[in-house]
């Protein structure tokens, strides 16, 4: 299921999720050469990508997992290992990936900004996005595996959003074969449902034998990331912000 817009109307510009999607647009294409050159985004990802083995030194120095044809990522010690967890949300692995955050970020993020103001939003994206990473390494701390993009943090802004917002209605894109369906479903369904693909895919994964049968995706800096965001929201919400959304979306309802 594809989330392509919500019935939630905001009260301020979306300053800091647009900004956040230009920086993420902006490294994808000037530093990651937009995926058209292999070797470009192999290096980026393996040098700026989140190698848990690397923070937690179990990786062996000088092992290598392959990352292309003809090329491998090399565990290293370098100092911007530490800075890794960060540099790594704004990195992608190819144009579906990008593309993909890139939407969840817009659909759920503006609603969360709005709730909490542009900068309370920004801290509370990056916190969310190092959480994630934190579990991510966690579950799997000597994995020579780099680990790149957007998604820990947004997740975080996904369990927000099912705090706040549970019974706004969200646009959905449910591709069947060669006809798109689109569907009105409840908020606390989508992200619910999320969530639990996110933990059936990531539970093989705690298993000894099976410790890479999510298929190379970073599901529980997913989970991760949106118990953060669950966690923490009532922290960071502006409630004064909250109320007067609230109030303004029951009004339309009652208009409408």
């Amino acid at each position: 299921m594809i989330p392509l817009s919500d019935d939630n109307p905001t009260l301020h510009p979306s300053y800091m999720t647009v900004a956040i999607l230009g920086a993420i647009i902006a490294t994808w294409t000037l530093v990651q050469g937009a995926g058209f050159s292999a070797t470009t985004l192999a290096t980026t990802v393996c040098n700026f990508g989140m190698v848990p083995g690397e923070l937690t030194r179990q990786a062996p120095l000088g092992s290598g997992v392959p990352i292309g044809p003809g090329m491998a990522c090399v565990i290293d010690a370098e100092a911007i290992n530490v800075l890794t967890p960060l540099t790594s949300m704004f990195l992608h692995g190819g144009w579906m990936h990008l593309l993909g955050n890139s939407l969840f970020l817009w659909v759920f993020g503006n609603n969360v900004e709005d709730s909490m103001g542009h900068g309370r939003f920004v801290v509370f994206y990056l916190v969310c996005g190092l959480a994630a990473a934190a579990a991510q390494v966690a579950v799997d701390p000597a994995s020579p595996v780099p680990t790149v993009g957007a998604s820990g943090a947004i997740s975080g802004i996904m369990g927000a959003y099912l705090l706040l917002y549970p019974n706004v209605r969200v646009k959905m894109l449910i591709p069947i074969i060669i006809y798109p369906l689109i569907v009105h479903m409840r908020a606390w369904v989508v992200l619910l449902w999320w969530f639990a693909l996110q933990v059936l895919s990531g539970l093989p994964q705690l298993m000894a034998l099976n410790p890479n049968v999510s298929g190379g995706v970073a599901v529980w800096a997913h989970v991760g990331g949106f118990v953060a965001g669950v966690v923490l929201i009532r922290l960071f919400e502006d409630r004064e912000l909250v109320r007067r959304r609230r109030a303004i979306a029951d009004a339309r309802r009652v208009f409408d």
